[in-house]
């Protein structure tokens, strides 16, 4: 992940920023960028159509932060996915996060492809995916300004920030 510009001074996002009562968006579904390089490199034939959803997010995350004036935290979940992200983000702001698995977006074939191969979607690399953190009365906002993007069409609510204090990461099951 590279940037190149001004921020300004009234722009304060970190991961320390997490809080409760915010709510976690994931801007499109995770684990085809990392399925699709393990696939190539390794020389699988997975029967999918599944290609690297690197994107430029520039566009899209200039929009929301000009829009926005609360956003608390933007991640880029590409090294140890989205569950090392979040867990980085609890320590750094000694929150408990809960994420609702049957929100977050897995398409079929990385789920079939990470099965096959015993690994867990939310830890496999993702490019062309943001995670913001913000207050729960800005979703609306964000999600609209993110849906109007190619690359945040299929953004939605993965969790939410339960509390402050022992940093964690859980998950609302099925069952």
């Amino acid at each position: 992940t590279s940037g190149i510009g001004i921020v300004p001074d009234s722009i304060d996002i970190s991961p320390s920023r997490a809080k409760a009562g915010d709510v976690i968006i994931c801007s499109a579904p995770i684990g085809v960028h990392g399925i699709t390089i393990l696939s190539a490199r390794e020389g699988l034939n997975f029967e999918t159509n599944l290609k690297s959803d690197s994107a430029p997010l520039n566009n899209m995350i200039h929009e929301l932060v000009l829009n926005i004036d609360e956003i608390h935290v933007l991640r880029d979940p590409t090294r140890g996915g989205v569950s090392t992200t979040l867990n980085e983000i609890a320590n750094a702001a000694h929150v408990e996060i809960e994420l609702d698995e049957t929100s977050i977006p897995v398409p079929e074939a990385v789920k079939a492809a990470s099965e096959m191969l015993g690994l867990d979607p939310l830890y496999i690399a993702n490019e062309g995916v943001v995670l913001i953190i913000l207050p729960e009365k800005h979703a609306n906002d964000a999600l609209a300004i993110l849906n109007k993007y190619e690359e945040g069409k299929d953004a939605m609510i993965i969790g939410k920030i339960a509390d402050e204090g022992k940093p964690s990461v859980k998950m609302k099951t099925l069952y």
